[in-house]
């Protein structure tokens, strides 16, 4: 069976330049909102991947993620956002991109296409067997990507990828593959409009339900978060008050601020 790129395929509208302003705008949102539907039916493929994620992290492993382009780029943003978020040092969940912090704003030409770089990348961090790496690639197509998943797969390192095209090359190489195929994008190939979209939805899912696995929730709230900023430090506050049932303010952000964390200030104070 041959392997057919849909992502690639010519986009079902024609002559955007002709189009007003607000028939763009339509189009666009038309086609995203196909997005959310197509990720509904991967579920059971991120499921097998996020049990197997948060069985190594429980064991002590890291998540990698390792993609390029707008791929490598959404593995940036949801790896940087663990630590706030959720408390996890940093390291714990590491993205990749193909051509290094340059590519994260600049382009880096033919970076993707060196199929040995991406293992490379990864030695660099020491990725063992107890860790679990993640390609992203929208085409499934990307030779860094690829490359980076089969070396992990000869040394028993849990794989997992993200894609929008079925039964592509990164899903071969991938133990617990996930396709999302939103089909042809509004302006043919560009991938950084639904692609992107769908994988940041799946990012958003895999890193939430693993910190969930990992204790770092408690009944819906970020009660591990870092304190970075008034908005947080203010959320904080008032989960705190909740939680302790304090209607005092001030004296809940003293605790916040003593403790750290509303984890700690919930199980440390002593009011």
């Amino acid at each position: 069976m041959s392997f057919e790129k849909i992502t690639e395929l010519p986009s079902k509208y024609r002559h955007l330049e002709k189009m007003s302003v607000n028939e763009l705008l339509t189009f666009i949102n038309k086609e995203d909102q196909t997005v959310p539907s197509a990720v509904e039916k991967a579920i059971p493929q991120v499921e097998k991947l996020v049990e197997a994620v948060s069985d190594k992290m429980l064991m002590g492993g890291r998540l990698f993620y390792i993609g390029a382009g707008t791929s490598g780029r959404l593995a940036i943003v949801d790896a940087s956002e663990c630590p706030p978020t959720y408390g996890v040092p940093y390291g714990l969940v590491i993205g990749i991109i193909a051509g290094g912090e340059k590519a994260i704003t600049t382009a880096v030409e033919f970076a993707e296409d060196d199929k040995e770089q991406g293992w490379k990348d990864l030695q660099a961090y020491n990725v063992s067997d107890k860790d679990a790496v993640i390609g992203i690639a929208a085409s499934g197509t990307t030779p860094y990507v690829i490359g980076a998943l089969e070396e992990c797969r000869k040394r028993g390192i849990v794989t997992g990828s993200i894609s929008c095209n079925p039964d592509s090359p990164i899903s071969a190489a991938a133990e617990y593959p996930i396709e999302v195929v939103v089909g042809p994008e509004f302006v043919t190939g560009s991938t950084r409009m639904k692609g992107g979209t769908a994988q940041k939805l799946v990012l958003n899912m895999i890193s939430t339900s693993i910190m969930i696995q990992l204790g770092r929730v408690e009944d819906n709230k970020m009660v591990n978060m870092q304190l970075t900023n008034e908005k947080l430090v203010d959320r904080g506050v008032k989960m705190l008050m909740e939680r302790l049932k304090l209607d005092d303010y001030d004296k809940a952000k003293n605790l916040l601020l003593q403790y750290g964390s509303v984890k700690k200030a919930s199980e440390l104070s002593v009011l």
